[in-house]
């Protein structure tokens, strides 16, 4: 792609120079200029896909699942409460120490975070929360100032989208019950929410504007950007052992604003944190979170890639070079180099959470939103018994939100609001 952004930086810089200069007539170029980019964005748009691929990679539900391999669909018997409590505060505890860990180094460069960890003196990868951010009083989301994120000045769960989603998922189900609908999650959106990432404002805007909530993703030129994984927690923990209700349940959220490899990626994240539920390792939970999503879908291609080559990645440095490579030029937040980081993460851990969320933060990208699904899957596996309590220990029970309305959260509180939606669904 070439490179716009500095073509139109030099546009702009030319103008404001020309116009401090006394020139006219600096509209002339500047329509033109508007009138271009229009016209190129309606020639993409009229630009044809290929339609075999198109065919194996469907969006309606009704067509994915003819499409899914075979697969368990159903773990757990029955609903275990004590079994599934532990296991749910496990999944919410170490998905907020990955989403924690990697929020005030969010798309950095592997080099950067290398440095800054030697110029603090901080181990690398990080094996607890950060000593020092580099702009320690600068607001995440007009909210948490960056040092709340550190092992020194953190007093709760500080706030971040990812853990938002986490949260207003678990309002969704106790606002509309599991029958909700695309429109409701629209709804709680646009009630709840007052800033939300690029590839959920397009179609946001969309809905606001009247479109009908099954429609709002279409055209949308992020559809395969990765906000419908980082949604998808809540349809997991809901569905406990039960990977295809979960996968069902992550296709209504996410359809509203994802298309294909976007929309698989609630899915099959969904169905891989609602079996690790009821398995002892994160690569049968990945496997099974594969038996979910369309077989030939690009997607599950590069999940199997990420298996495969698991058996040879030994540490981030590696994992990031392989997907680097893999994926040249691909966006920092799309939803496929992220979920190949996510599951190299997880092989490299395995199940030691530690080792999960430092290597997969590590790894870079869209790195608190790969540490937190990452830390839900081996959180869940592992039980709140088996996160080291320095993740967690400095949490004090609270998240501190951004939700209009709820500034902050128990975690005692929403394990057990979550063991109540789980329970009223899995019957």
């Amino acid at each position: 792609m070439p490179d716009y952004g500095e073509t139109l930086d030099e546009l702009r810089g030319l103008v404001q120079l020309k116009h401090e200069y006394g020139a006219k007539g600096l509209e002339r170029p500047l329509g033109a200029a508007h009138r271009a980019l229009l016209a190129a964005v309606r020639g993409a748009e009229l630009t044809a896909v290929d339609r075999a691929a198109a065919e194996r990679e469907p969006n309606d539900l009704a067509r994915i699942r003819r499409l899914r391999p075979k697969g368990p669909r159903v773990l757990w018997g029955e609903f275990d409460e004590s079994l599934y409590a532990d296991r749910a505060e496990g999944a919410l505890l170490a998905r907020m120490a990955g989403c924690t860990l990697g929020a005030i180094v969010e798309g950095w460069r592997v080099e950067d975070m290398e440095s800054w960890a030697k110029e603090i003196g901080d181990p690398f990868p990080p094996t607890d929360y950060w000593s020092q951010a580099k702009t320690p009083s600068a607001l995440r989301y007009e909210t948490s100032r960056c040092d709340s994120y550190t092992r020194n000045g953190m007093d709760g769960v500080p706030v971040d989208d990812d853990i938002a989603y986490t949260l207003l998922g678990l309002m969704l189900f106790e606002q509309h019950g599991a029958s909700f609908t695309s429109a409701d999650v629209a709804h709680m959106w646009r009630k709840y929410l007052f800033w939300v990432y690029k590839d959920m404002k397009w179609p946001l805007d969309r809905f606001i504007a009247g479109a009908p909530a099954s429609r709002c993703a279409d055209r949308n030129p992020y559809a395969q950007l990765i906000c419908a994984s980082i949604r998808a927690d809540p349809y997991g923990y809901v569905a406990p052992g039960q990977p295809e209700k979960a996968a069902a349940l992550a296709y209504r959220d996410a359809s509203l604003s994802h298309r294909r490899n976007g929309l698989y990626g609630g899915m099959f994240f969904a169905a891989a944190i609602a079996a690790a539920f009821a398995v002892t390792h994160p690569r049968e939970a990945i496997e099974i979170g594969l038996t979910e999503i369309p077989r030939d879908c690009r997607l599950a291609r590069e999940i199997r890639w990420a298996l495969t080559i698991s058996r040879r990645i030994t540490n981030y440095r590696e994992a990031r070079l392989a997907v680097d490579r893999r994926f040249p030029g691909m966006h920092t937040a799309h939803t496929l180099n992220n979920a190949c980081l996510t599951v190299l993460g997880l092989l490299v851990g395995g199940t030691d959470v530690t080792r999960v969320l430092s290597e997969t933060v590590a790894m870079g990208l869209d790195n608190d939103c790969t540490a937190a699904t990452a830390g839900s899957i081996v959180g869940a596996i592992a039980g709140k018994r088996g996160i080291p309590k320095h993740w967690h220990r400095r949490f004090h029970d609270k998240v501190h939100s951004y939700i209009n309305g709820f500034p902050s959260f128990a975690i005692s509180d929403l394990v057990r609001r979550y063991t109540e939606q789980a329970k009223a669904i899995s019957a």
